[in-house]
């Protein structure tokens, strides 16, 4: 059977988008001394329970971790209930609805950019420009720096390739090498403009996060860079890869394409189901905190677990037909935006933005399709799950 993934050439490590389901749920890899989780009720298990499962990955791969700096991504409570509080503000339901008009302005006039009337790049053209814009306004820092972004940005995810606790590389080495060099580009750069926040405050969420407290400390420089590191990182690549998945879903079920067309009601389900058939961040790391029995298989204390949120999404025990897009499934379980404390802070923004474009996309562009003559490509990292260019054809000859 030729599949989406084989026909494009996806990650070879991506088996769940070949039809192909894994022999047990939780299994060890001997080659890379983790844990692999693929099933679904394995992982909403361990993504809900962080006193067991902790978030701090640093604990046994020290070379991702910063002591000097506490990342949102990596604490677990009650520190990151606190840290978390800083944000979430940013995010609220009206914080984000009164986002609409600017989102949908923004996609008409990036639409309005594009200069070839019978085709476009839906990456460069919309689905990069449009979120990275929203998330560089609310924390104030220069949207028209987002091509330096989307350089360091690209990098770092082309250098996240296989990694091994138990078979370093030289090659290995180099891409972490190569990673951390651009994730010190970003935060360079972010900590002028924090720095210059505590000179001249402005009503921007960066001032925010510069004049916060915690049990009343202000935050670190070092903090403050890594909050922002996060949100702009966090804030759009999710969309971006949300959006061109979801545009390709439907290119490839025409049906599908037909009703949401005719019924724009249904752009919110197609979304979500785009979410769980086509996952933009695959793969969540845990560590365990004790023993632990997971699937009936015994998890020693300090074992990194590769939590496969994109496979869990296909988990047969849970979803019915896992292998077919079918936005009208009731309910929909999936795991795209994460689970438990860490859910995603920036979902409410990630749908929202979604909904606009694609209602817009729709409304401007009735013949939308894919190019056969040049296919999709996709970001090449095993942990993700994304278009990084997806040229279309608009007209309609």
């Amino acid at each position: 059977m030729t599949t989406i993934a084989d026909t494009w050439g996806l990650h070879e490590g991506h088996f769940w988008l070949r039809g192909r389901h894994p022999d047990q749920p939780v299994s060890f890899d001997a080659d890379t001394g983790m844990w692999n989780v693929f099933g679904h009720p394995e992982a909403l298990r361990i993504l809900s329970d962080p006193k067991t499962f902790s978030s701090d990955a640093g604990r046994v791969v020290p070379e991702v971790r910063r002591p000097s700096e506490r990342s949102i991504t990596q604490l677990d409570p009650p520190m990151h209930s606190k840290l978390r509080k800083l944000v979430s503000h940013a995010f609220t339901p009206k914080v984000v609805a009164d986002l609409e008009p600017r989102i949908a302005e923004l996609t008409r006039e990036l639409l309005d950019e594009v200069a070839d009337p019978d085709r476009l790049e839906l990456v460069a053209d919309l689905a990069y420009p449009l979120p990275v814009i929203v998330i560089a306004e609310l924390l104030g820092v220069p949207s028209g720096d987002r091509h330096l972004f989307k350089q360091w940005v690209d990098r770092i995810f082309e250098s996240s390739q296989q990694f091994s606790l138990v078979k370093r590389s030289e090659e290995q080495d180099r891409n972490l090498a190569v990673a951390m060099e651009q994730v010190k580009h970003l935060t360079d750069y972010l900590g002028e403009h924090a720095a210059e926040r505590r000179r001249h405050p402005r009503s921007d969420l960066l001032t925010k996060l510069v004049e916060a407290e915690v049990d009343g400390e202000r935050l670190s420089q070092a903090e403050v860079v890594n909050f922002a590191n996060i949100l702009l990182i966090a804030g759009h690549i999710t969309t971006t890869m949300l959006l061109g998945n979801t545009v390709l879903c439907l290119d490839t079920h025409p049906e599908q394409l037909a009703r949401t067309r005719e019924d724009r009601s249904t752009i919110p389900a197609v979304i979500e189901e785009s979410l769980r058939f086509f996952s933009p961040f695959a793969a969540l790391g845990r560590v365990t905190n004790t023993d632990v029995e997971l699937a009936g298989q015994h998890v020693p204390a300090d074992q990194l677990l590769m939590v496969w949120i994109a496979a869990a999404n296909r988990d047969p025990r849970e979803f019915a037909d896992p292998d077919v897009f079918d936005p009208s499934r009731t309910p929909n379980s999936h795991l795209g935006f994460g689970r438990g404390i860490h859910f995603c802070v920036g979902a409410p923004l990630a749908r929202l933005e979604g909904r606009v474009a694609l209602n817009i996309l729709l409304d401007r562009f009735p013949h939308l399709r894919t190019d056969p003559d040049e296919p999709p490509s996709f970001i090449p990292s095993p942990n993700m799950t994304g278009v990084r260019k997806l040229p279309l054809l608009t007209s309609g000859s």
